[in-house]
């Protein structure tokens, strides 16, 4: 029986090292993004508020080779906005990397999402039926929860996907991002409450670099309201008692690293301007 164990562990490592042979990409657009991505570390490290921020490199419309050259130079979350394109990626990829969903959630699709081994996170809840499908959705063998994130409109965009934001403790109670996070915490044990995410706009944006975004300070108070709120009942949530905050893209990260964001998803700046999709 070990005999076998050893030669099918040899048999999947001999496949895997094949498949990340075929990825290779070539030796100019290596070293371009070798490059995109120490710079864009190097501007995290720099802007950072906190020790640790979490850097997601947006990889979507992107080939798998790209991903893999970040990979093999240590970036371990990447992002992606639609699910088939992310089934199809996570199943050429190493499944040590923290696939992070960042697009609009269909509850159609939670089944497809949950089913990938190495789904981290989901930063798009905005709704307590997504919520309550993608809990059920989760494999029984899965032996982690996985982490979510509830998007928050801060800018009141009517193109713009999320939730009100908070603005006092008065009118909390009675809020939708109240019940959903209640209902995620006390209703949804497959899934864990890490904190808040928010697409800013674009006006705020351009101007972060002048002044203060309004989109980043409006998350920040809707996280101090509703973590007030959820101490007060049962149930896990957020990292030691805190909720993170997932705010900032490639024009507009390290104002959001300096307002105090702990996880930013930059594309653009790593692997270059996306073709339209088809």
């Amino acid at each position: 029986v070990t005999l076998m164990k050893v030669r099918r562990l040899f048999a999947t490592t001999r496949k895997l090292h094949a498949t990340m042979s075929s990825l290779e990409g070539s030796p100019e657009r290596c070293e371009e993004l070798s490059q995109s991505l120490a710079e864009i570390r190097d501007r995290v490290r720099t802007a950072a508020s906190n020790d640790c921020p979490t850097l997601v490199a947006v990889s979507k419309y992107k080939p798998a080779s790209d991903i893999l050259t970040c990979y093999q130079l240590g970036q371990r979350d990447f992002g992606e906005n639609y699910v088939q394109e992310l089934v199809d990626k996570a199943g050429q990829l190493p499944d040590d990397i923290r696939w992070h969903f960042i697009g609009s959630l269909q509850s159609n699709k939670c089944k497809t999402l949950a089913s990938i081994p190495n789904i981290y996170a989901v930063q798009t809840i905005a709704s307590t039926k997504a919520a309550t499908a993608l809990n059920k959705s989760i494999p029984s063998e899965r032996t982690t929860p996985l982490y979510i994130f509830l998007q928050v409109n801060t800018s009141g965009e009517d193109a713009k996907s999320g939730l009100p934001p908070l603005s006092s403790a008065e009118s909390a109670p009675e809020s939708e991002l109240v019940r959903l996070a209640k209902h995620v915490v006390t209703a949804c044990p497959r899934l864990h409450l890490q904190g808040l995410m928010t697409i800013g706009s674009l006006t705020e944006s351009l101007a972060s670099s002048e002044r203060g975004n309004q989109d980043f300070e409006t998350l920040k108070q809707t996280r101090d309201v509703l973590q007030n709120v959820l101490r007060e009942s049962s149930g896990a949530w957020g990292v030691d008692g805190r909720l993170m905050l997932s705010m900032g893209m490639s024009s507009d990260f390290e104002a959001a690293l300096k307002a105090g964001s702990d996880v930013v998803r930059v594309g653009t700046g790593i692997f270059g301007a996306r073709p339209k999709k088809a």
